[in-house]
């Protein structure tokens, strides 16, 4: 029995890099949609938003004299093309998806609507929310806070591919960094943990979406997530 009925699954786009730190990995699209495949073959129901920081990120052109909503909106085309890439592969393994953009793109995906997106995810299918919340200034956390609540979705999974939770200082740099097993959302956002941007914590708090941290680079963890295994960082509303 799943712990999860509905979840988001949000992914950076730096993880589908790999290690070559741009672009797209195959091997690790192969991963996570094989790791997806698992968790839809539990009945759980899953929606993913996909970042576009191995493509281009937008505070990077803005701080190099970009017009900010110039570069945000080639971030989101960004997050559009990792999630025709995700479907692709995942399609390759049989898993019905659907991409849905925050700007339209007739051609390329469908628009996204709510009911038609929750109709998706009844019908088992995987939905890739991409393009952000299709304006500036909005990170793709902030997308998958929103759209979580939007779907009520029983939790946000964010996977990531440097570490396997949160962490009081970054463990690549600090050897006696620790890890915590709890938090809630007023902890992250009072010590600036940086576990989400600070509009996507409060979304989260404000709507009770809890959050699960984990390390997506161990094959088998997105199911151990869903299943409510003993792994990463959970983050709630308030800490029981």
């Amino acid at each position: 029995m799943t712990k999860y009925q509905r979840v988001v699954l949000k992914l950076s786009g730096e993880a589908l890099a790999g290690e070559a730190g741009y672009g797209i990995d195959a091997n690790v699209l192969q991963s996570v949609a094989s790791q997806i495949k698992e968790v839809i073959e539990l009945g759980t129901e899953v929606a993913v938003v996909v970042g576009g920081g191995n493509i281009w990120r937008g505070m990077a052109g803005s701080s190099q004299g970009m017009d900010r909503a110039t570069a945000d909106y080639m971030g989101m085309l960004a997050t559009v093309m990792n999630s025709l890439a995700l479907q692709d592969s995942l399609e390759s393994n049989d898993v019905e998806t659907r991409v849905q953009t925050s700007i339209e793109m007739r051609q390329v995906a469908e628009p996204y609507i709510r009911r038609k997106a929750i109709r998706h995810l009844e019908k088992k299918r995987v939905v890739l929310f991409s393009a952000g919340t299709g304006n500036p200034y909005f990170s793709t956390d902030t997308t998958a806070a929103l759209r979580a609540a939007e779907i009520e979705a029983d939790v946000i999974l964010m996977a990531k591919n440097k570490v396997d939770g949160v962490y009081d200082a970054d463990p690549s740099v600090d050897a006696n960094a620790k890890k915590y097993d709890e938090l809630s959302y007023f902890d992250v956002l009072k010590d600036g943990l940086g576990v989400m941007d600070s509009t996507a914590s409060s979304l989260c708090m404000d709507n009770d979406i809890p959050l699960l941290v984990f390390s997506l680079m161990e094959q088998g963890n997105i199911k151990r997530a869903v299943l409510g295994e003993d792994l990463g960082t959970i983050v709630r509303g308030n800490r029981s």
